[in-house]
């Protein structure tokens, strides 16, 4: 990858105070964009990221917002705009999961996963074509392979990101006549900070998703940046509408 593909791009990552969101927001910086790192509570992490690509000569600036939330989301797109001088890149990458039998799958849990991960991807989205210029740009969808991997106690979670590869879809199509690019990038099970404190980094889960992987590893954030940054840059202009499967071979 060409380094300097992003220079004078501008890009805003959500849910990017940790795990494949900060990956991501480091990744954009490093071949040249601006980026706007948003968190929802984790001011700490946010600010942490964008004080890395300040100290790396980066152009970064972190800004609280629940994308679940529409004044929040209007506010974010708005301020990462103003910040940025532009925006042309948003990568949908806030999410939350729960896992649990369908018995115990509360109307709470599949609200909370359907406000976040498909609701406020919708709402980012939106908000941020309404700012895109006539070069177009390019909008990257964290899913999962949770959208087509059959998942006990994962019905609900599985849901959301199957809408995900759907609205990728949807959107490429209504979004490709104003240039802008619409595809999403789906990684099996990465260890990231959420995945570590949910207890599912070690033990019988990841021993399980590991002897299913040919690869024989789960993923880490830094498998899953290299195809987040050329989705965002030129070198996949012809391409729109994709889901992208990151998975070690987990099928």
């Amino acid at each position: 990858m060409n380094h300097a593909s992003l220079n004078g791009r501008r890009a805003l990552v959500t849910g990017a105070s940790k795990g494949i969101g900060a990956a991501a927001a480091r990744g954009l910086a490093a071949a040249g964009a601006a980026v706007a790192v948003n968190y929802a509570s984790d001011r700490r992490g946010g600010e942490a990221v964008a004080a890395d690509i300040q100290k790396a000569g980066g152009k970064s600036v972190a800004i609280q917002a629940d994308v679940s939330r529409e004044e929040d989301v209007r506010r974010l797109v708005a301020e990462a705009h103003t910040a940025l001088g532009g925006l042309d890149i948003v990568v949908n990458n806030a999410g939350v999961y729960q896992f649990a039998p369908i018995e115990e799958t509360t109307t709470e849990m599949i609200r909370r996963m359907l406000d976040i991960n498909v609701t406020g991807l919708l709402l980012v989205t939106r908000e941020a074509v309404k700012r895109f210029g006539p070069a177009g740009g390019s909008i990257i969808n964290i899913s999962s392979v949770a959208a087509k991997l059959a998942m006990p106690a994962g019905s609900a979670y599985c849901a959301t990101k199957a809408a995900v590869d759907a609205i990728t879809r949807c959107l490429a199509a209504e979004l490709g006549p104003r240039r802008i690019r619409v595809n999403s990038v789906n990684p099996a099970m990465v260890e990231t900070e959420g995945v570590r404190s949910a207890g599912l980094s070690e033990g019988d889960m990841r021993r399980q998703v590991e002897a299913q992987t040919p690869l024989g590893r789960i993923g880490q954030p830094e498998d899953i940046v290299p195809a987040i940054v050329y989705f965002a840059s030129q070198d996949s202009s012809w391409i729109t509408g994709e889901s992208l499967y990151i998975t070690g071979g987990l099928r």
